[in-house]
């Protein structure tokens, strides 16, 4: 499982021209989950993205986490994330999970970051989906489980 967080100042999604999900100050998470991904992996990131320290306190830029600050998250699916490029010019998305596989998982990944007490904001799995961000720094993060 893999997670490209970016630190944003605001964030929304849309689908078909209508807003679904759109957070204040927090993290914006492109979450893609290959085949071999199991509740182990959510419970790994879940509690990294809640507590990674990438937020400033004062005169310290990385500080404190989504937890303390009580930021919002914005998750993105983002099958994407496993397109391998090494061969040919298009990439192919073999080590990422089926849609069916996928869809559960990240249903699962949403349920247990919103357990952590975190506003938590989604786009719609499967669709296609426009991303507008305000970026924080810019500060991205690529987590792995």
């Amino acid at each position: 499982m893999k997670a490209l967080l970016q630190r944003v100042q605001k964030a929304s999604v849309k689908v078909e021209e209508e807003t679904v999900g759109q957070i204040g100050s927090g993290l914006l998470v492109f979450l893609g989950i290959t085949h071999e991904d199991t509740e182990k992996d959510i419970d790994y990131l879940v509690d990294k993205i809640s507590n990674l320290r990438v937020f400033s306190a004062e005169d310290k830029h990385f500080e404190k986490s989504l937890l303390d600050t009580q930021g919002e998250v914005l998750v993105i699916s983002q099958f994407t994330l496993y397109g391998g490029t090494k061969k040919g010019r298009r990439p192919d998305f073999n080590d990422a999970a089926k849609p069916e596989q996928a869809e559960e998982l990240y249903k699962k990944f949403i349920q247990k970051l919103q357990e952590t007490g975190l506003k938590v904001e989604t786009g719609k799995f499967g669709a296609m989906m426009q991303v507008e961000l305000i970026n924080d720094g810019p500060a991205t993060f690529l987590l792995e489980s």
